[in-house]
């Protein structure tokens, strides 16, 4: 898998072709990575003014792997997860998924929002069918896969319950919940735990973990904390701002699960927060 590695840009072929078109003609290295992210760049234009979002960001995700990224305020983070899930038109670039170039959403992609995203008059069992009812799954294996999703994140017995009826917590699990009830082999997550308070999010992220243990889910986190990418991910793409692009990849050599006391945990959320207060201006 090709990985961005600290202070060297990524190799280029003689003819300048991208990754994605090396792909898309079957000359992809042995070893296809599951999110293939290939000089993507967003530009919002407007009668005022000319925003650049992203620009030239360039990485690849392994499968069964747990990535993080996190940046300043504004650098692009969700606006490259949701080009990634398909959900951001006009992008340049381009995203390739398992070898394949994407052009929009796909079941192959399960996306958790901060703000959970739930039909709040549903309840949660409804909540976690709607994506298998709309591929026209039977009603009663949608309700087995239901309650096996809930099983899993921990709501056993609240598949009757209404979105009001739950925490912030429990709201996030239903969300998960969802997302993995198509099966996608990619769980994309966008800051998803940032209106819960410390010890609930704490507990959430220990749970995450042992869902991506349970299911082996390519895994994308957003987040802006910085002590959260270092629990959870294998690494941590560190993004710049104006315009957003990543500029380094911090690998994470410690065993799960980690200590936030540890000496080698603080000193990765150190060298993750100096990139990012240094602006991290230094390409990849």
């Amino acid at each position: 898998m090709a990985r961005v590695s600290d202070g060297e840009p990524p190799e280029r072929t003689d003819d300048r072709t991208t990754a994605a078109e090396r792909a898309d003609d079957g000359d992809e290295a042995d070893e296809t990575p599951a999110i293939l992210v290939d000089e993507v760049s967003k530009r919002y234009e407007s009668d005022r003014q000319s925003i650049q979002a992203l620009d030239d960001v360039r990485f690849s995700v392994g499968t069964g792997e747990f990535v993080c990224l996190v940046g300043p305020s504004g650098c692009g983070k969700t606006t490259l997860l949701r080009a990634i899930a398909g959900l951001e038109p006009s992008i340049d670039g381009a995203v390739v998924i398992d070898g394949e170039r994407i052009d929009g959403p796909g079941t192959d992609r399960g996306m958790v929002f901060q703000e959970y995203g739930l039909f709040p008059w549903l309840t949660v069992q409804e909540n976690v069918c709607f994506g298998l009812e709309r591929q026209g799954m039977a009603r009663e294996a949608c309700d087995n896969r239901c309650y096996e999703m809930l099983d899993l994140v921990g709501l056993d017995g609240f598949a009757d319950a209404y979105p009001k009826e739950l925490s912030g917590g429990m709201k996030q699990r239903v969300a998960v919940a969802r997302a993995l009830a198509v099966d996608p082999g990619i769980l994309l997550l966008d800051e998803p735990f940032g209106s819960v308070d410390a010890r609930t999010r704490e507990r959430l992220q220990n749970e995450l973990l042992d869902i991506w243990r349970a299911t082996e889910k390519t895994t994308l986190f957003v987040t802006h904390e910085v002590d959260e990418a270092v629990v959870l991910g294998d690494r941590v793409l560190v993004m710049g701002a104006d315009p957003g692009r990543v500029v380094e990849a911090v690998d994470i050599d410690l065993p799960r699960p980690r200590s936030r006391t540890d000496e080698a945990f603080v000193a990765y959320t150190e060298r993750v927060r100096s990139l990012i207060g240094d602006g991290a201006t230094d390409r990849f």
